[in-house]
């Protein structure tokens, strides 16, 4: 063997071994370390709104197996002055309550988190480990790690520091040398913590900036450039894993319903995305069960038509619940798979992707679920034909992403992923032996509906977007069906009628349909659609098919 060939099988080998977190035994405490600035803190959430979705019922109590040690602010820091419950702190929700009940839900091992975040805080600068200016939260996070492993010791625990959950990287984007530097910071970061810990294998697990907020929009270029940093360093690095979080609920803001901010549904669904990594990386992340369809229902030689679902936030369901589906009449039944409609999906831009064609039903996206559910009910009542139903949706997404053009940020672009999606589902049904129709309905973009740039240009990226996918699927007669919902009321925005606008490019277009959605039941918030809102949506969905079947 050469020596190439010895340095590839004993880096190979290292590398094996390194991204494999070796688990203390069942009595000594792991310890967590969160880090970050304000969607770490957990800013703008509050712990009384758990109660509205009920995957974390609970969380608002404290944790007493969980230990917590923390330090949260810039001017005026908030401690906990030693080792408490975990529990929100003074009713803000932090990622760490939902991490906490999931990992221990898992292990054996008795856990303990700190937390050391300000919001606003820098990479460059505040968190610099070489030279930290402004709130000096480097330094700070040290002092605070070894007082509160110090206290561990006093109370005759065995511990070990198992990994660092670290998010921040917005504040880096608005100062031109912090941003270009980004990765090469955070580098330096990782290093300086396994240095000062003494821990050279010490795991990180680096937060993806969420693409869903404001920034994601305004900034896009900005974001972009520090999730290159922060994909660079986990890419190079077998230590740091890359936690998706683009896709996570966003706090609705007012007036216009965009903000900066996770809030209290994102922040618990941010948490869980760690512990997923977490346990991943220790072998002990439950695999979900498979469901394929045990028997084709469609038999070889019949037509099958292929409904793609395609959109962004109410598409792919982010304030529907499964438990509140339950409690409607009709919604029980919706729940259970139906074996005699195929389904595939990839949700969340490729976060969650089913095993193949399994039967219509829950995906066991966060407990949500989308208008497919409902309109199968409905279509299948109003027409006697064999149906499929393909699912492709990104909540972090905006239209832009969707269109073959695309952006400057080339990670985020969607057309070729969806395109690509929609031909492997149609050939997998022709290869079962069924002839194919396929129909896309699509959901416009609700962000953006309420950023006015984005608002502006939606209609002709939408028309951009259904051409190209009728030239690169070889399909010029294929059928969309365009629903939107009232867009956001606001002077400033309305100076686009983008309704209207939107209706007017598609009006000279034999086989494109424009849905109004405008005759949902009342919703509390605006943007996103409600469970009982999401039910219409699907149930307005099947009336439109139905009607242009007819035709």
């Amino acid at each position: 063997m050469n020596k190439l060939c010895i340095q590839t099988l004993a880096t190979t080998l290292f590398m094996a071994f390194a991204v494999q977190i070796l688990p203390a035994d069942d009595s000594t405490v792991r310890v967590f370390i969160f880090g970050g600035q304000s969607n770490m803190v957990g800013s703008d959430s509050k712990a009384k709104d758990i109660a509205n979705f009920p995957r974390y019922v609970g969380l608002d109590q404290p944790q007493p197996k969980v230990l917590f040690n923390y330090c949260l602010g810039r001017e005026t820091k908030n401690r906990s002055e030693g080792w408490v419950k975990l529990q929100p702190v003074n009713n803000i929700v932090g990622p760490e309550l939902s991490f906490a009940r999931k990992v221990t839900g898992n292990i054996k091992s008795p856990i303990a988190i700190i937390k050391v975040a300000a919001g606003g805080t820098h990479l460059g600068g505040d968190w610099n480990p070489d030279e930290p200016s402004g709130f000096k939260m480097y330094p700070l996070a040290m002092k605070v790690i070894r007082e509160s492993l110090a206290k561990l010791e006093e109370k005759g625990l065995e511990y070990k520091i198992e990994a660092v959950m670290w998010h921040q990287g917005e504040n880096d984007m608005f100062n031109e040398d912090y941003r270009k530097n980004y990765g090469r910071n955070l580098k330096n970061f990782l290093a300086c913590w396994r240095r000062d810990l003494k821990m050279p294998q010490l795991p990180f697990f680096i937060g993806e900036l969420c693409t869903k907020t404001i920034w994601g929009m305004d900034l896009r270029p900005r974001m972009y450039d520090i999730s290159l940093g922060q994909k660079a360093v986990t890419e190079d690095d077998p230590l740091a894993t890359f936690v998706r979080t683009s896709h996570v609920g966003v706090e609705i803001g007012r007036p216009v319903g965009l903000h900066y901010h996770y809030g209290t549904l994102g922040q618990l669904q941010h948490g869980e995305n760690y512990a997923d990594a977490y346990l991943k990386s220790i072998d002990k992340h439950v695999a979900e069960t498979k469901k394929p369809l045990k028997v084709w229902p469609i038999q070889r030689g019949q037509k099958v038509r292929l409904f793609l679902f395609a959109g962004h936030r109410n598409m792919e369901g982010e304030r529907a619940f499964v438990q509140e589906l339950k409690e409607l009449p009709g919604g029980k039944t919706w729940a259970q798979d139906n074996p005699k409609i195929p389904f595939k999906y990839s949700l969340g831009g490729g976060f969650k992707v089913s095993n193949g064609w399994e039967p219509l039903g829950l995906t066991q996206y966060y407990d949500t679920f989308g208008p497919e559910l409902s309109f199968a009910a409905r279509l299948d009542k109003l027409e006697n034909q064999n149906f499929a139903i393909a699912k492709f949706t990104h909540s972090g997404s905006q239209i832009i992403d969707w269109t073959p053009e695309g952006s400057m940020a080339k990670s985020r672009m969607l057309y070729k992923r969806f395109i690509e999606f929609a031909r492997t589902s149609i050939r997998e049904l022709q290869e079962r032996g069924n002839q194919v129709e396929l129909s896309i309905l699509y959901h416009v973009g609700e962000n953006d509906m309420s950023f006015y740039p984005y608002r502006k240009d939606a209609p002709k990226r939408i028309e951009s977007m259904i051409e190209a996918s009728r030239k690169d699927l070889g399909l010029p007669h294929l059928k969309w069906f365009v629903s939107q919902q009232s867009p956001t009321d606001e002077k400033g925005l309305n100076r686009v009628d983008v309704v209207n606008e939107v209706a007017k490019v598609l009006k000279d277009d034999p086989h494109a349909i424009h849905i109004k959605v405008d005759n949902l039941p009342e919703q509390k918030k605006i943007l996103v659609i409600d469970t009982p809102g999401i039910i219409k949506l699907g149930q307005i969905l099947a009336d439109a098919v139905a009607a242009k079947s007819q035709q």
